[in-house]
């Protein structure tokens, strides 16, 4: 019975601190670039896209193709980086509770 009131209450702190956790992440905003730097995708550590950057040598009609690639790869190298972030975040905020499996972030 100790474990189970022990385990709660360590639910309960978390639960506080994930609310503070979640608007710190809102609130950190990172870069990805791709293509040597002519895609930049800016993310926030929620995983809300903020801005897309495009460098005008990025543009041609020729080769919209590439472009496209380029952006994709962006978008997708930001959503992966803010899903790291957060991913580690969650991870202190968990640390030391030993939660039982489907628990866990």
């Amino acid at each position: 019975m100790a474990n189970i009131m022990k385990m709660m209450k360590q639910m309960a702190d978390m639960q506080k601190n994930l609310g503070k956790v979640q608007e710190a992440l809102a609130a950190q905003e990172m870069e990805y670039t791709a293509g040597g730097g002519v895609i930049t995708v800016k993310i926030t550590g929620d995983g809300n896209i903020t801005g897309i950057r495009i460098a005008p040598q990025a543009v041609t009609p020729d080769d919209v193709d590439m472009l496209e690639d380029l952006v994709l790869t962006a978008v997708r190298g930001a959503q992966d980086l803010a899903k790291e972030t957060s991913a580690r975040e969650m991870k202190k905020l968990t640390a030391g509770m030993n939660l039982p499996p489907g628990l866990g972030f």
